[in-house]
């Protein structure tokens, strides 16, 4: 059997290659520079590079031949303002373009890597009021400020995805929360071990949403080869203070804690002073006004239908952080 993958080159896509070649399949991988060649080879020499990119149909058809299975992980993933045109035209028409292409191509079985921000947010008034919102795959998208563009991009792309479902397609998406596992340090998830590493002082009263990127790769590799279709699936460990989560990973790098707590104040103070200089430097901000408002919420996102439909057990915070923080360690230092 041959997979494609899209955003092989990011957290989840080489994972999921990994896991792939472990389960004997044929692995090749869409790549929009030959320049991301050695990366992909770094991975395993038995991956197939195929230049293209999601934004090129054509390219799209053509690495899709003789392939029975897609994954479709990639991605932008920006919460600063200037990104969002960027990021709508490569999250949405590029997902529209994946979806037309496996259905001219007649594959198998397509899985979208989505996000729980797909799920979409009540507004503030409403999680104030209850204190902590429970979301599953049941959840009604509704427009809310507590939705940012990223979110939006990505619940239109699962439109997208449902669109090619109504045309038959076979498809299941997956929806992760932020996902942790190894990487550069500059990168995704990596930025908030970096934080920590770097013995930075603030934390926010908020939580987050965790799960491992090596049950990420076994639940699509699984559902692929499985039965199951026309579905979608949270992918989510569990919910963690992000006071205990810095405290956890100070503690595996043996560095002080970060302790004083940011008021919502102090961070409207801090986003606005990120856009200033962000302006200058052209470079993305630490924290964005989209990130400042959620970075104070209190949702648990719910992976029972996963659990149950697979009999899937996600890995605990604590196995995961020994790991990651073990192989960031000992990478070359930020």
């Amino acid at each position: 059997m041959v997979v494609l993958i899209t955003g092989i080159t990011g957290l989840v896509g080489s994972a999921v290659a990994k896991e792939f070649l472990l389960g004997g399949f044929q692995v090749k991988a869409l790549v929009r520079s030959l320049a991301s060649v050695p990366f992909v080879k770094a991975i395993s020499e038995k991956i197939e590079c195929v230049e293209g990119d999601v934004l090129d149909v054509f390219s799209l058809e053509e690495a899709m031949k003789g392939v029975d299975y897609v994954v479709h992980a990639a991605a932008m993933v920006s919460f600063a303002p200037k990104d969002r045109v960027e990021m709508q035209k490569i999250n949405i028409e590029g997902t529209a373009n994946v979806v037309n292409a496996c259905l001219v191509e007649n594959i198998k079985k397509l899985c979208f890597v989505s996000s729980i921000a797909a799920f979409g947010r009540p507004g503030h008034a409403v999680i104030e009021k209850m204190g902590e919102i429970e979301i599953d795959e049941n959840q009604k998208w509704e427009d809310s400020e507590t939705n940012s563009t990223y979110a939006v991009t990505k619940y239109q792309s699962e439109c997208e995805v449902w669109r090619g479902q109504a045309e038959g397609l076979s498809t299941v998406i997956v929806n992760p929360s932020i996902i942790l596992g190894e990487s550069d340090w500059h990168k995704s998830s990596s930025q908030l071990f970096k934080y920590v590493f770097d013995k930075k002082p603030f934390f926010t009263p908020g939580y987050l949403n965790y799960v491992d990127v090596k049950d990420v790769a076994n639940c699509i590799v699984t559902l692929i080869k499985s039965d199951i279709e026309n579905e979608r699936f949270c992918l989510s460990a569990g919910l963690v203070s992000y006071k205990d989560f810095f405290a956890a990973i100070a503690e595996r790098f043996k560095v002080s804690e970060p302790k004083i707590e940011v008021k919502p104040w102090l961070m409207g103070i801090i986003w606005r002073i990120e856009a200033v200089k962000s302006w200058f430097t052209k470079k993305a901000p630490l924290i964005s006004k989209e990130t400042a408002k959620t970075s104070q919420l209190r949702i648990f996102y719910n992976s029972d239908r996963i659990r149950k439909k697979i009999n899937f057990e996600f890995r605990s915070l604590d196995q995961t952080l020994d790991r990651v923080c073990a192989y960031m360690a000992s990478t070359q230092k930020p």
